[in-house]
């Protein structure tokens, strides 16, 4: 009865604003399906390690004195000592992606590196409003569309705001059908969205699809070594899923792996979501600037595709260059959706899902660049 007093009284205003935010996250995953794999786990841990002397954080234990809780030696363990939950999970991301519509239009890649705008242009407007570099840096790769990445970059740079970072970043995921269709009409016209594209797909040698993993994991550690545990994992299980004689494993790390590795660092992620550092203005600012981040990488991807056309015969639609984002493949959807609406006849879902997919390359390899550059900077 003690205890139950002295939890009681130890309840802090902060700490009812975070239930209230915990079960709000869980709300929207189990009615909206808004990522709920990952959403919902961080909405429960949210409540849990806001409940007054919570043991999921730490406890003193009769005769041994404090222990470190679960959730904060998974934190420890699993983010902030080796960083290996977010990196682990891209084995199971490159064993779902098919990169053939890719490497069937290479020029696609373009558009998954322009669409990375965004993070530069958010980590400029962070630093003016006074956040030091890591924490810029840590808020522009939010546009990258990348909860993992986003988490990890965060917490290899030290920002103090690694919990509103993951529920940034993972929240405009999942409003991505939201989004994005409003930033690409800021920036298109209705006949520009009806510009009809041919899909001729060349054949893809299963030689190409063996080599491609391992080719881009190379050059991307020679351009951005501190990228190659992201690409190198991603790439991993891309040639796990291209290989033929792995086809068990490929589906436990697409399935099983993906699952598990992904309900873990949604609870896990909640260390950092503590009452006192999560309830404060700049978790707001945090927000608002990774809502930004998104705008801007769809923007320019859509704005990289009509500088292109100035120069192409056969035009391409500029829909197409905002799917260079990472969210795969719900960003793909949304333009081939957007691009029926304009036109019942035009069909450009192959042509979105490479840019697609170049976009997840592209948002592990800036997240790398980052990595590497800020601290030289800072």
């Amino acid at each position: 009865m003690e205890f139950l007093y002295e939890g009681i009284l130890n309840v802090t205003g902060k700490q009812v604003i975070m239930w209230i935010i915990g079960a709000a996250l869980i709300y929207l995953a189990i009615t909206k399906d808004m990522e709920p794999a990952l959403i919902l786990p961080m909405g429960f841990g949210a409540i849990l390690v806001n409940i007054p002397m919570s043991g999921v954080l730490n406890q003193t234990l009769e005769g041994i004195g404090p222990v470190k809780g679960i959730i904060d030696w998974l934190f420890e363990v699993g983010i902030e000592a080796s960083e290996a939950m977010p990196i682990l999970l891209f084995i199971g991301i490159g064993a779902m992606i098919d990169f053939g519509p890719l490497l069937s239009n290479p020029r696609l890649l373009l558009f998954g590196a322009a669409a990375q705008f965004g993070i530069f242009a958010t980590i400029t407007v962070a630093s003016l409003m006074g956040y030091d570099l890591a924490d810029a840096a840590s808020f522009g790769i939010i546009g990258a569309a990348d909860g993992p990445t986003s988490i990890l970059v965060s917490q290899i740079l030290k920002s103090n705001y690694v919990g509103p970072i993951a529920v940034a970043a993972y929240s405009y995921m999942a409003l991505v059908p939201m989004i994005q269709p409003f930033a690409i009409k800021l920036v298109t016209t209705k006949n520009e969205r009806k510009i009809r594209m041919k899909y001729n797909p060349k054949s893809v040698s299963r030689m190409t699809r063996l080599l491609f993993p391992i080719i881009v994991t190379m050059i991307a550690g020679l351009v951005a070594p501190a990228s190659v545990s992201l690409v190198g994992f991603l790439m991993f299980g891309n040639l796990i899923r291209e290989c033929g004689v792995l086809r068990s494993l490929s589906e436990t790390a697409q399935n099983s792996l993906a699952n598990l590795i992904t309900l873990l660092l949604g609870i896990t992620i909640s260390a950092s979501m503590k009452a006192d550092i999560f309830v404060s203005l700049d978790t707001i600012k945090i927000m608002i600037l990774g809502l930004l981040a998104f705008i801007f990488d769809t923007m320019g991807g859509v704005l990289f595709a009509k500088l292109m056309n100035i120069f192409l015969k056969e035009k391409i639609n500029p829909m197409v260059g905002g799917a260079g984002i990472s969210a795969f493949p719900m960003s793909a959807r949304v333009i081939q959706k957007m691009g029926l609406e304009a036109d019942s006849q035009n069909h450009l879902l192959m042509h979105a899902v490479g840019a697609n997919v170049a976009g997840q390359i592209a948002s592990v390899i800036a997240g790398g660049v980052i990595i590497g550059l800020v601290p030289t900077l800072w």
